[in-house]
């Protein structure tokens, strides 16, 4: 049986990854002069802490090359072949550092590595499907056609609650950042074609914010693929969580609402309380549109 792998980007939660068989090789996350491997040595919050008190955002680097041998190694001396999943290679360098440890192992023919073009849960969303297929004993080429054939309906969207972190981080102008502080600006974030652009701002309480994005993709919601539909949050308050889930529910699309926490990667761009809701478009639903 085919062998998924991700990422440590996925953000998918320890629960998921044993319920489909999914292995993480870890990205990096630098803080000063230390270095540390995401999801095994450092939480969000010791990010946040560290972030704000150095009022920078930490540096994020590709997964190291001997992680990817190290995790990829097994399953090819087992005779096994690999789908391994990255970040949009418009994001990171790990697709190919990826590549590179398939070329190492003399196994470029039976680790297969995508390029997600996508971030967060938008991975974990196919990481899944692909792990299905894996199930199912479907080869690591039939996995690759329907994974790039399902890519452009995949839908990552978030809010964000502050303009600070993507401002340290260098992902929006200072004065940008000053003037949406100020005047209360939460944007929308989307992710289309591997990168990612503001298509809309929000302003006012950030509680009904979020419920006005969620409520923004209601037409294609409806129409999405009924399987799952991910909450993935850096941080929020509980009762806004609930909220969204239940505004979710009450659609009587999903058959299931995962709520996911992000990682350090992705926290430590957008910062604490920004929220996603990503999910699949099915048949009849706008292409162009979140």
């Amino acid at each position: 049986m085919v062998k998924v792998i991700s990422d440590s980007t996925c953000d998918l939660s320890q629960e998921l990854l044993d319920r489909y068989d999914v292995d993480i090789i870890p990205l990096h996350i630098v803080m000063g002069d230390k270095e540390y491997r995401d999801r095994l040595e450092i939480t969000p919050e010791e990010i946040y802490a560290w972030s704000d008190a150095n009022n920078t955002t930490p540096k994020t680097s590709a997964a190291s090359i001997e992680d990817a041998i190290a995790a990829f190694r097994p399953y090819i001396e087992a005779g096994r072949e690999i789908v391994a999943f990255t970040i949009s290679g418009s994001m990171s360098t790990t697709v190919n550092v990826f590549k590179m440890a398939a070329e190492e192992l003399e196994a470029a023919d039976k680790i297969k590595v995508i390029d997600s073009a996508n971030l967060s849960t938008g991975i974990g969303l196919q990481v899944i499907e692909a792990a299905i297929m894996a199930k199912e004993g479907k080869s690591i080429r039939e996995i690759e056609e329907k994974i790039l054939e399902l890519q452009p309906k995949v839908r990552a969207s978030f809010v964000v609650d502050s303009l600070e972190y993507l401002r340290r981080g260098g992902r929006c102008s200072s004065v940008v950042a000053l003037a949406g502080n100020v005047l209360k600006l939460h944007p929308r974030i989307v992710v289309m074609d591997g990168a990612m652009s503001a298509d809309k701002k929000y302003r006012g309480k950030y509680r009904n914010i979020l419920l006005n994005y969620a409520k923004d993709m209601e037409d294609n919601l409806i129409k999405a693929r009924a399987d799952r539909v991910f909450i993935t949050h850096s941080g929020c308050k509980d009762e806004d969580v609930r909220m969204i889930k239940e505004y979710l529910d009450g659609l009587g699309v999903f058959k299931e609402i995962l709520v996911t926490r992000a990682g350090g990667v992705i926290s430590s761009h957008c910062g604490p309380s920004t929220l996603g809701v990503l999910y699949i478009l099915g048949e009849g639903a706008d292409v162009n549109g979140f």
